[in-house]
């Protein structure tokens, strides 16, 4: 059994930041990718950004430049630094792991919401 577990969402000003932590814990033996989604009310479940066991990233256009993902393989861990934030990253943020088993797993979600 696998978790992960996030942490880091909340109320931010636009033009804030805010850095997301998401830790896998149980039977693991090695994590391909992990990544962050987010989805908006009303909208699909969209990638953010995604990272490679050896630290290839992908980005989503609309965050290219403000956020940075990255990741601690000893940790099992994945962080998301989210700068300059808009009202239209307002979203729930899930973390995804994918195995080595190509199985993959998906945290709680943890509220993101940027306003005045």
């Amino acid at each position: 059994q696998v978790q992960l577990v996030e942490s880091g969402g909340g109320l931010v000003q636009p033009g804030g930041s805010l850095r997301l932590s998401c830790a896998a814990s149980g039977t693991i033996f090695r994590i391909n990718v992990m990544g962050w989604y987010r989805q908006a009310p009303g909208k699909q479940r969209e990638l953010v950004a995604s990272i490679t066991e050896t630290g290839t990233t992908n980005y989503a256009g609309s965050v290219k430049g403000r956020f940075t993902i990255s990741r601690d393989n000893a940790e099992n861990t994945v962080y998301l630094q989210m700068n300059s934030l808009k009202p239209e990253d307002t979203a729930v943020y899930y973390c995804n792991a994918n195995l080595w088993n190509n199985r993959g797993y998906w945290g709680q979600g943890t509220q993101v919401t940027v306003s005045s």
